[in-house]
């Protein structure tokens, strides 16, 4: 096993008594002056992309905002608007990467975990009252919350046919999802409900009370991380660098205002709640009798994973990677494994049960968990090869078989993704692959090789690899994708039909002002420094 793959409070490290910087020093006074420039930096960029917000974010159908002075000329700006918003995504993409230079592990001097927190603070705070943008999703949990206040069955019907095509709720929901049943959990709903009780149709205090669960569940992740990065013998700094301040999290999960965040929370603090009690072992053992309270720790940690699964269904794979370590630790034998899968099984079935029932909507959304499939997008691959092998057959002569292509695509996609997740589990069960590792890949193979991807997606994987990926050429190839789609996907909520010149305009706009900026500051950005390969991962004893 990797050192530190199962350390427990029994063998607690000087990293984890020392939170930080695992082996650096603190910032000396230029590097000091470097990080209260990207800080400022990014916070720039947090205010302009939420003052672009106004006119360019996915804003309700009836916009308080619109007749309000000076604020209100956003919305009708749209151009300027994008180009704010642009500026505002670029100028944190560029911050990030800077912060990236201070916090990288093997430096002679790093970010500390607390100068760490502070920064995403500063970051974050404005964008709390951003519209929400990239995404309309925030709506449709509104629409359907109603359903469920109303005591009708969001498995069944859509906001459409429950709430009408004429009520405020219902005039937010994309066209494409108003005739849909709800894909979420029961215990997002029953959150949503409560929501929808305090809030009532207002669509602007609604949307703020589900920003707050969002910001609940990132402030889970930001517990979470630098604990299970000190267990897996990472740097605390560098998870947090990646896997809570990346911009992906700050535009889908607090502007976006996704349940993904509260899921990967619960998901992150069950699997961290569940090892505070595990002994450090080692393939040859010795493997120590139960410690006080280790049996109640993994029933609560298994609990807490569940209700993520209640939220949204892909936490649940955690549970079997959690089952991998409790079985290593028993001894590892396939008795051991099919022993500890029992007993989660039995944790699972209750709180799922428990959760499902007392909700009062059954496991109605048992039937409804493939509801987002109904999307044919290209930015899913199996999707995308079904749509490229139909129109192969139609440029052939061979006629239109898009749709059976596309069927046939994603069936072969619904059996390789769950065949990556069991090899991972096999090779985490054989001490092979650290089994946080082997979470975020088999997350991410289950979700990539799915029906449908979107954007925010990858942060089910990104996240758990954050905390247990150990080497820089992950942590390079993660922030490239990651800083890629950051930029390549524009904060809109509109298509522009019509007015394509929307786009390149606000684009050239940002474009010239983040320039202007980053010469501005081209003095105090830190400086690239090499480190060797296994610099992510931090000394254990």
């Amino acid at each position: 096993m990797v050192a530190g793959d199962t350390v427990g409070d029994a063998t607690r490290t000087r990293a984890e008594d020392e939170p930080g910087r695992a082996d650096s020093g603190p910032l000396d006074e230029r590097e000091r002056r470097q990080l209260d420039v990207v800080r400022r930096f990014g916070t720039v960029g947090s205010l302009l992309l939420t003052i672009g917000s106004l006119g360019a974010g996915a804003a309700p159908v009836f916009n308080p905002v619109f007749r309000l002075p000076v604020l209100g000329l956003f919305s009708r700006m749209t151009t300027v608007s994008l180009a704010f918003a642009f500026t505002g995504v670029f100028m944190i993409v560029l911050a990030w990467l800077a912060l990236g230079r201070l916090s990288r592990p093997g430096r002679a001097r790093a970010v500390s975990v607390p100068q760490m927190a502070r920064t995403l603070v500063m970051w974050i705070a404005p964008l709390v009252f951003t519209v929400p943008s990239f995404s309309r999703d925030v709506y449709s949990y509104l629409a359907q919350s109603e359903i469920v206040a109303m005591g009708q069955d969001p498995y069944t019907v859509g906001p459409a046919q429950a709430l009408g095509i004429n009520h405020p709720l219902t005039q937010g929901v994309p066209t494409m999802w108003r005739e849909t049943p709800s894909p979420y959990g029961p215990l997002f709903l029953t959150l949503g409900k409560a929501v929808n009780w305090l809030t009532g149709d207002h669509v602007v205090l609604g949307v703020a009370a589900h920003r707050a669960l969002a910001l609940l569940g990132l402030a889970m992740v930001i517990w979470a991380l630098p604990r299970l990065a000190r267990r897996f013998g990472v740097s605390p700094v560098s998870a947090l660098w990646l896997g809570a301040a990346n911009p992906l999290v700050l535009f889908h999960l607090v502007v976006g205002v996704h349940n993904e965040a509260l899921a990967i929370g619960l998901m992150l603090v069950g699997f961290e709640l569940a090892l505070r009690r595990m002994p450090r072992v080692t393939p040859d053992g010795p493997f120590p009798p139960w410690q006080r309270g280790e049996l109640l720790w993994y029933a609560v940690g298994a609990a807490v994973i569940t209700l993520g699964a209640a939220v949204k269904i892909p936490a649940a794979l955690a549970l079997g990677f959690l089952g991998v370590m409790i079985a290593r630790r028993m001894g590892g034998s396939w008795k051991n494994l099919f022993a500890v899968a029992g007993g989660l099984g039995v944790v699972f079935a209750v709180v799922l049960t428990a959760t499902s029932l007392g909700s009062g909507l059954g496991y109605g959304w048992v039937a409804t968990l493939n509801t987002a499939a109904t999307i044919k997008s290209w930015m899913a691959p199996m999707t995308a090869l079904g749509f490229g092998a139909g129109w192969l057959g139609i440029v052939l002569g061979l006629g239109n078989h898009i749709d059976a292509a596309i069927t046939a695509s994603r069936t072969v996609g619904a059996v390789i993704g769950p065949l990556i997740a069991a090899k991972l589990l096999l090779d985490s069960f054989r001490w092979k692959l650290r089994p946080l590792t082997g979470l975020g890949v088999g997350l991410g193979a289950v979700l990539v090789f799915g029906a449908t991807v979107q954007p925010w997606y990858l942060l089910w994987a990104a996240v758990p690899l954050a905390a247990g990926a150990g080497n820089t050429r992950f942590r390079t190839a993660a922030m490239v994708v990651s800083a890629g789609l950051a930029v390549a996907l524009g904060p809109t909520g509109a298509t522009f039909d019509g007015r394509v010149f929307v786009l390149p305009y606000a684009y050239i706009g940002a474009i010239a002002v983040t320039l202007l900026a980053v010469t501005a500051v081209r003095k105090h950005i830190p400086r690239a420094e090499w480190t060797p390969a296994g610099a992510v991962t931090a000394p254990t004893s």
